[in-house]
């Protein structure tokens, strides 16, 4: 399916589906005036008899509309001018591609010619409209004997003015690549753990390195960690049969070949059991969500080479397998990590930061202009933010308001926590340098504590993705893909900040 801005006169544009918008107290846009008129007063006659209010995400389609060359029209409520925010328009987006996809249309014109988020951004409305429709449309059905319906749709066309085609050029080419990485994203995280392990995702990072010339991948296996001295990750999957993998991508997209880069570094916990503290059996399923920090590493380094942003991106993936064994690590164990700080291992399942934080001293090798880590890393979080927000914790405060800010552009929120010292104390061990965990209270905070002892040398940001990176609820069950969309936007954030310095 491809998108595709179109211009001209909106009555003589043949599609199957036409989507003009409605506002609040059935007041037609500019679009539906137009249609109104070449019809011959067709949408006030409807209007005036009450079949739709232009409430938001409201629809009523109509067929057969005198002198419009559309096979069909849906007319769309838009709502009041002060309810045009975010969360509507992804409502008014699910309400079209829900009717696209019942009438099972091959193409589908939208015409919303009035802002319909907040800030009456042309840009921003169209790359939304190409990201979350293509997330409307996704269809996981990689491990089905029964493969999904092909799609029938294979055009949307999105009508601009003539003077807004670039801008809506610009977007379409954004939007198309963020959605892909989202897509990609989504693919690997919903495959389950037997068949998504460490090895499994180290052969996507190769593939990704053989689709893109700017991408070269290398993957450690356990005894090149081993030499590196990563006891910390390595002892993650001391108790399964599949191997761990360091997983490094390496995005070279600036001319300057010394140019630092920005680092990328993602939990990749294929499957977590928790270990030897085994994780009670409901809802464990979900653990193959746990590698959705990688999947969102790899999306975005997809997107980014699609969008051949003149930047350099390294993507670090610590991939394991946290499965109970004889050869297990036990709570009470202690493991030197690469940085050469020692760890007291209380609990098998606070696991995903032992990986990272041996990538994060690897990371160092890098000389990173900024390192953000990816990982659903806390339980704690979801009590904290719930599923709405990542939750953010950064050693520098220019790096934290970029992320934040991408986040709010890309509508891929997160929120800040404090990374305060006086919640390093929850981490103190009399037997090693650091214990694992902190004890209940502030378990997000006290896990980017741990994290914050091997980011000393760049600036860092940890996004804790635990509430955000699936959903659990029914047919929605499944990967969302984020934070693809927010870290894509930061890293278009500083091809431009860098452009506007030159």
């Amino acid at each position: 399916m491809d998108f595709e801005i179109v211009s001209g006169a909106i009555e003589a544009l043949e599609t199957e589906l036409l989507i003009v918008g409605v506002e609040a107290d059935g007041n037609l846009t500019p679009a539906a005036r137009t249609l109104d008129s070449a019809s011959n007063g067709y949408l006030s006659d409807i209007l005036g008899g009450g079949d739709i209010q232009g409430k938001v995400a409201e629809s009523l389609m109509l067929h057969r509309v005198p002198n419009i060359k559309a096979r069909r029209v849906l007319l769309l409520g838009l709502g009041k001018a002060d309810e045009r925010h975010d969360r509507n328009y992804r409502k008014l987006i699910k309400t079209a591609f829900a009717a696209i996809k019942s009438i099972r249309a091959g193409s589908a014109l939208f015409a919303l010619d009035v802002p319909c988020i907040a800030d009456d951004d042309l840009y921003r409305q169209t790359r939304m409209l190409v990201e979350w429709g293509t997330a409307e449309l996704y269809q996981y059905d990689e491990t089905k004997s029964k493969k999904a319906d092909p799609l029938q749709l294979a055009h949307v066309h999105i009508l601009l003015p003539e003077d807004d085609v670039e801008t809506g050029e610009h977007a379409l080419v954004d939007g198309v690549a963020i959605a892909n990485g989202v897509s990609v994203a989504r693919d690997v995280g919903n495959l389950p753990g037997n068949i998504c392990t460490p090895t499994y995702l180290a052969q996507q990072a190769i593939r990704l390195g053989d689709e893109y010339d700017a991408i070269s991948t290398q993957v450690l296996d356990e005894s090149e960690m081993e030499k590196l001295g990563m006891h910390s990750l390595l002892c993650v999957g001391n108790g399964s049969d599949q191997p761990s993998k360091l997983i490094v991508m390496q995005y070279n997209g600036s001319e300057a070949t010394d140019e630092q880069p920005f680092v990328l570094v993602g939990k990749g916990i294929t499957f977590d059991t928790g270990g030897i503290s085994l994780k009670p059996g409901a809802g464990m399923d979900e653990m193959k969500f746990d590698m959705c920090g990688a999947a969102s590493v790899l999306g975005t380094l997809n997107a980014v080479a699609e969008m051949a942003l003149p930047i350099n991106v390294v993507g670090i993936i610590a991939a394991a397998e946290n499965m109970p064994s004889g050869r297990a690590t036990k709570p009470g164990d202690i493991v030197t990590t690469m940085s050469g700080q020692t760890v007291e291992v209380l609990n098998t399942d606070a696991e995903g930061r032992l990986v990272l934080c041996d990538a994060l001293t690897y990371a160092e090798r890098f000389n990173p202009k900024s390192v953000v880590d990816i990982a659903t890393l806390t339980g704690a979080c979801i009590v904290a933010l719930g599923n709405h927000a990542s939750g953010l914790l950064a050693n520098d405060d220019s790096l934290a308001g970029e992320l934040l800010e991408a986040g709010e552009f890309a509508a891929d929120r997160a929120w800040r926590l404090p990374l305060w010292d006086e919640y390093q104390e929850q981490l103190d061990s009399n037997f090693a340098d650091i214990a694992n965990i902190g004890g209940p209270p502030a378990g997000t905070i006290t896990a980017a504590c741990f994290l914050s002892r091997f980011t000393k040398k760049y600036p860092w940001a940890h996004l804790d993705i635990a509430g955000v990176a699936w959903n659990s609820k029914g047919k929605d069950k499944g990967a969302s893909g984020r934070c693809v969309p927010l870290l894509s936007q930061y890293l278009l954030d500083q091809v431009e900040e860098s452009e506007h310095d030159h």
